[in-house]
């Protein structure tokens, strides 16, 4: 299946970049960037940026509807919108009205758009809807992983019929990596279970446009392991 628009949310992060990127040089006919701001770098002729200043749920939900349904043909939508390393600071709402709340708007948007029938999402390893609230929401900790669940079953329930999840580890090139871990932790690859294994941004974002051409039936999750399966078949 040939889609002729992908739709971004989340391009100014270290993944989103790379996704863009990724996205540009791949056979789609137009590029949406769904953002507040305008992008510091510059931009091919085919990517439109979609500004929303005032992101609340209701605007973004409305902004990319109504983009959708002035394009022509098919279209799929990318999400690699989440707080990063700032979670530890956040109350647990602060951190659920990004990561849950945007996220969902903007999945609904694109399934009420009628162009859309499948969404690519950015989540984490570990996602569980059922973990503790409680504590600290720095990443790993229950409470990151309850948020990213709530997010992975709210675009499910709200957005497009195919949704798939990628629930990357340690990502190797964010700007929330520190290098001396990066290292580290590339080291001791081998000896870590194949889903927590790193992934560089790169990888996860190849894997995401991959797995949107392939146009797959219904919605999966892709941990370390798929990705590379992903990839290695694009």
């Amino acid at each position: 299946m040939t889609y002729q628009t992908a739709v971004l949310l989340g391009a100014s992060g270290s993944v989103g970049q790379a996704l863009l990127a990724e996205i540009v040089g791949g056979s789609f006919d137009r590029v949406i960037v769904v953002a507040r701001r305008p992008l510091a770098q510059p931009l091919d002729a085919k990517v439109r940026e979609l500004l929303i200043p005032v992101m609340t749920a209701e605007n973004l939900h409305q902004a990319v509807a109504n983009a959708l349904t002035q394009t022509d043909g098919l279209s799929v939508g990318f999400s690699a919108l989440g707080v990063g390393a700032g979670t530890a600071k956040l109350t647990l709402e602060e951190h659920r009205a990004i990561d849950v709340n945007l996220n969902a708007s903007f999945a609904r948007g694109l399934n009420d758009s009628g162009r859309v029938q499948h969404l690519v999402f950015m989540s984490a390893v570990g996602a569980n809807i059922n973990a503790k609230t409680s504590g600290s929401g720095a990443p790993g900790l229950a409470r990151y992983s309850r948020v990213k669940g709530e997010a992975e079953a709210a675009v499910v329930e709200q957005g497009p019929s195919i949704v798939s999840i990628f629930r990357p580890a340690l990502i190797l090139g964010s700007q929330h990596t520190p290098k001396l871990l990066s290292v580290a932790l590339q080291l001791l690859a081998p000896l870590t279970p194949a889903k927590f294994r790193p992934i560089q941004t790169t990888q996860i974002a190849k894997a995401m446009v991959a797995v949107a051409q392939r146009a797959p039936a219904q919605g999966g999750l892709y941990h370390y392991p798929e990705m590379l399966a992903l990839i290695s078949c694009a």
